[in-house]
This record gives structure tokens, C-alpha cells and sequence, in this order.
């Protein structure tokens, strides 16, 4: 059973993740005609991403942690290892790149930023992608390392 709850909750991970990431995302940009409503429903889902993020890595480590006979010592410590990876890139994201690029709209409510603005948001979103892209990466490896 463990095993089973273990695969089901990096799943569940993994598909959020990417359905937020490379459907919903770009498709709320692509429909949209205002690109600022759409950053902004799509800062939305990103941050109900971020605390489906903990709180599947938290659930996940407790079942690696407390049903330690369905799996050997090394492979307990590579998906220990991912999870953790990708907790780090949700909290790096969450808590460290989003209230920075919240920071700047805020500066700019209107949604019209100057060319310093513009610049350090795209490189911020820039970053968010990256870590976010690696987030993804990782998940495919914690679903395929699972058996």
C-alpha cells in the first residue's frame, strides 16, 4: 500500500506540475487578449502549484521515511534526493523569484512598465521558467525511478 500512495501522490506531483506548466499556462496567454490578466490567473495557478509542491513533497518524504521495507537503502535515497530537488525548486521559486517579480507589477499597477522594469522582470521570469523547467525534469525522473 505504501508503495502505491507513494507513486500515486508523485503523480499526482508530476501531472500538476505539468498541466499548470506547458497547458494551462500558455494556453491563458494564447487565448487571452490582455496579457496581464492572463499573468495574472496564471500567478494564481502557480502559487496553488507551489503549496501542492510542499505538501507533496511532505507526504512523500513521510512515506520514504516511514515504510522504508517496500524499497532498498539506495533507491530510498535517490527519491529522497529528488523530492527533495524538487521541494527546493518550489520554495527557490515561491519564496525567493515570485516576490521579487511581484515587487515590480506593484511598482506598475497599471501594467505599463518602463524599459529597467521590463528587463529585470523578464529576467526574473526568465529564472522562474528555468527552475520551474528543472521542477518538471525532475518529476519525470521520480515517476520513472518509483519501481
Amino acid at each position: 500500500m505504501p508503495a502505491r500512495l507513494r507513486i500515486l501522490v508523485a503523480t499526482l506531483w508530476a501531472g500538476s506540475l505539468w498541466t499548470i506548466g506547458f497547458v494551462v499556462a500558455p494556453t491563458l496567454f494564447a487565448t487571452l487578449s490582455d496579457r496581464v490578466l492572463a499573468g495574472n490567473i496564471a500567478g494564481s495557478l502557480f502559487r496553488v502549484e507551489a503549496w501542492l509542491s510542499i505538501a507533496c513533497a511532505l507526504v512523500l518524504l513521510a512515506l520514504l521515511q516511514w515504510a522504508p521495507g517496500t524499497l532498498d537503502l539506495r533507491r530510498r535515497r535517490l527519491l529522497a534526493a529528488l523530492v527533495l530537488s524538487m521541494l527546493v525548486c518550489a520554495l527557490v521559486s515561491h519564496f525567493g523569484i515570485t516576490p521579487l517579480m511581484s515587487e515590480i507589477k506593484a511598482q506598475a499597477p497599471s501594467g505599463i512598465m518602463d524599459d529597467a522594469m521590463r528587463s529585470r522582470f523578464g529576467m526574473l521570469h526568465g529564472m522562474s521558467s528555468l527552475v520551474f523547467a528543472v521542477q518538471s525534469l525532475l518529476a519525470g525522473l521520480l515517476i520513472w525511478k518509483q519501481q
